[in-house]
């Protein structure tokens, strides 16, 4: 069947939505061409024989926003509410893929469109959802765009494991340590008085054996404790807290060993039905990479050991303390 046979007078007499949709802000800032090509689609609609009276909404707030179904999208939701109300006869998208990549939004869609007599159009031509060859290539496309972010995902994430593994993946250090010129290589920062209060936390808990007594500590002489708020980031002087300290003394890093995937993301629904991700913290058995003496350590050699902390200690918690 011809696309234009489709359309009907009915499909014209309402509006025809333009959605604009890419994943993040960076392909917002550096793919322009795609972001171009996207607003271009209204003159489509045009083509097609909508006049500028009853269209062109063009839907773009979802830019720089991820269509996998974790991160809500208001763009999206204001799109679906005028299909099922009806108002919408033609929704256009560059691909499936811009409208949604998980089948679960996707057949939303299909569905309130075959229901609503709304068309949907994409790069290759129109379709109408209540039509069964149009409805089956639409959720073939969709579950190809699903299958595509799966495995876009599992390319990048195994680049980034095999790197771990060798101890030359990138990360945040935390503060004290800076990046060298060799792959993996960490080195203490330039400033002095940053390595000298962390030589601080540890040269008083080896004494102690408590982080609230070091803590306190701190605060008793008046002593600042340096702040990154990221890798790069300019060092800002603060009162020492004991969360501050707390990590000091859980991190790895600080033993010269090399962690990675130290936490799993997990997936959950929410009081609505609406599909979460979580972090939750694993124990150092269930870590994916630990390197020991990887890198430099700031004071002695460490070992991870248990000690008494204030209240209950998190399951899986470990303290790198000087044997």
């Amino acid at each position: 069947m011809n696309e234009r046979a489709k359309i009907t007078a009915s499909h014209l007499s309402r509006q025809a939505i333009v959605y604009l949709r890419q994943s993040s802000a960076a392909q917002v800032e550096h793919n322009r061409e795609s972001t171009d090509r996207q607003y271009a689609l209204a003159a489509k609609a045009r083509e097609l024989g909508w006049p500028d009276d009853r269209i062109i909404i063009v839907i773009d707030e979802d830019l720089g926003l991820s269509g996998s179904g974790f991160v809500a999208r208001s763009g999206f939701a204001r799109l679906t509410a005028a299909v099922a109300l009806a108002h919408v006869g033609l929704v256009l998208g560059l691909e499936v893929s811009r409208l949604a990549r998980n089948n679960a939004d996707w057949h939303r869609l299909i569905d309130l469109g075959g229901l609503t007599d709304t068309l949907i159009g994409d790069a290759d031509g129109i379709y109408h959802p209540a039509l069964f060859n149009d409805r089956l290539l639409l959720g073939l496309k969709g579950t190809m765009s699903e299958a595509e972010l799966h495995v876009l995902r599992a390319r990048l994430n195994g680049g980034i494991r095999n790197k771990a593994a060798r101890g030359e993946l990138r990360r945040g250090l935390p503060v004290g340590f800076v990046w060298g010129e060799a792959d993996g290589e960490t080195r203490f920062h330039p400033d002095e008085a940053v390595v000298t209060a962390i030589r601080n936390v540890f040269a008083r808990f080896a004494e102690t054996g408590s982080v609230r007594r070091v803590w306190l500590w701190f605060r008793s002489e008046g002593l600042t404790f340096p702040l990154q708020m990221h890798q790069g980031a300019e060092i800002r002087w603060v009162e020492a807290s004991y969360t501050a300290i707390h990590h000091v003394l859980t991190n790895p890093v600080y033993a010269g060993a090399y962690a990675y995937g130290k936490s799993r993301q997990e997936t959950m629904l929410d009081a609505a039905g609406v599909r979460r991700k979580r972090v939750r913290q694993l124990p150092r058995s269930e870590w994916q990479v630990l390197i020991a003496d990887h890198g430099s350590s700031i004071g002695r050699p460490m070992r991870p050991t248990r000690i008494a902390s204030p209240g209950t200690p998190a399951p899986g918690r470990t303290k790198w303390a000087a044997p």
